[in-house]
């Protein structure tokens, strides 16, 4: 704790110096704080219990592996990294030079990008993002419910705003209740998800006395966040649905088909899946499979390589999640070169299987769209359930329904 702070208040929390409060908007000070920000135990997070505990409760929080993360007031960019680390890719605003420089630092050649800027104002144009994660940032700002409504603007369809705030200190506490920010976010959510943190003392590296939460607040699969939306009726009668586009590559040789065992992504680590990625903006589905062909595993294949087999729509077990579409294309063992495994750190094997014996260890609806495929089906729905599990389980019960007779 830096030496002009008050014992019970967090190093995020306005510091008092001389009796009183200096100004949380001063870019001068948090640029004085960046040097020593890291030595407190829930900003370096170099205590590995201190980041084990904010790595398990990002996992919780963000969307499910890749999202993209906008972390506003980042600082050094340590919860940036854990997020990185999982798998999401991360923009990061700070309205200080000096944090921005130490993030950069400690994530270079990282899927990371920062920027100085106002998070109130996040200088991001029209990106949007699967998730706005804001740590003790909402309560310094001076019209924190038009904070909120710009956040809500920046979010895609399905989005999330992570909020973590408090209010810290017990003779004379500062911040925000968590039954204010719910009522100050109601407007904007579908729904709400709150969480105590006090309790957790391996968040702060100490046991703590004052109140701190996380207030995750979904906007919902449809919500047009385009425009800053006030009331529930506004807000239904704007909804579209959209979902991810996402592409599955069925390479075969002979019987056999390819499958990759994921590793390092934080979702359905250590099981098989078909080499797959999402569509980006601008591309079409083909254009994607390609892409995600050769970067994954190093082939070069030509449009006339690929043929579409199998078209599903289907949904994680996550209640949040989003629906996706996926898009399932063949290829010849031999078109484009030989596959090699390019992205080690998210994928720990390369293996060819028996289309007619796949193994168990697999991801539910990539087993399924495989099964549906092999039995002559070309339009399916895979629709987890919550409590689901995300592996295939041949004792579970079947979520798979057919759109069309089997050929």
């Amino acid at each position: 704790m830096s030496t002009d702070q008050t014992a019970d208040q967090p190093a995020d929390s306005p510091a008092v110096q001389g009796g009183s409060p200096l100004p949380t908007v001063d870019a001068a000070y948090w640029e004085a704080a960046a040097e020593a920000f890291d030595d407190e135990p829930d900003h370096g997070l170099r205590d590995p219990v201190v980041r084990a505990a904010w790595d398990a409760r990002l996992r919780s929080w963000l969307p499910a592996v890749p999202a993209r993360i906008l972390d506003l007031g980042c600082g050094t960019g340590s919860l940036a990294l854990l997020a990185v680390e999982q798998g999401h890719q991360v923009t990061g605003v700070d309205r200080s030079p000096g944090m921005i420089a130490r993030a950069r630092a400690k994530l270079a050649g990282r899927d990371a990008g920062f920027l100085v800027g106002d998070a109130a104002e996040p200088p991001v144009g029209e990106r949007r993002f699967d998730a706005v994660l804001v740590r003790h940032v909402l309560w310094a700002l001076p019209d924190p419910a038009a904070a909120l409504r710009r956040w809500a603007g920046l979010l895609a369809p399905g989005g999330r705003l992570v909020l973590i705030e408090g209010r810290w200190g017990e003779a004379d506490p500062i911040g925000i209740p968590a039954g204010e920010l719910v009522s100050l976010a109601a407007p904007l959510a579908e729904r709400t998800h709150l969480e105590e943190l006090s309790y957790d003392s391996a968040l702060w590296g100490k046991e703590v006395n004052d109140e701190r939460y996380a207030l995750i607040v979904h906007l919902g699969a449809g919500a047009a966040m385009s425009r800053a939306v006030t009331t529930v009726s506004d807000r239904a009668a704007a909804v579209r649905h959209t979902e991810v586009v996402d592409v599955h590559l069925v390479l075969r040789r002979g019987d056999e088909v390819l499958l990759a065992r994921r590793s390092g992504t934080g979702y359905a680590d250590g099981l098989l899946h078909a080499p797959s990625g999402h569509v980006e903006d601008g591309e079409d589905v083909r254009e994607a499979m390609i892409r995600e062909a050769a970067e994954e595993l190093g082939l070069r294949l030509a449009p006339e390589d690929l043929r579409v087999v199998l078209v599903m729509q289907h949904r994680a077990p996550d209640p949040a999640a989003r629906p996706r579409i996926g898009w399932f294309f063949e290829a010849a063992y031999g078109a484009g070169g030989e596959p090699w495994n390019r992205e080690p750190d998210k994928c720990s094997q390369l293996a060819w299987f028996p289309m007619a014996e796949l193994p168990d260890d697999m991801v539910a609806y990539c087993r399924a769209g495989l099964d549906g495929l092999r039995a002559g089906h070309r339009f399916l729905i895979h629709w987890h359930r919550p409590g689901d599990s995300i592996a295939h389980d041949p004792s579970a019960p079947g979520r798979v329904v057919a759109l069309d007779d089997a050929r």
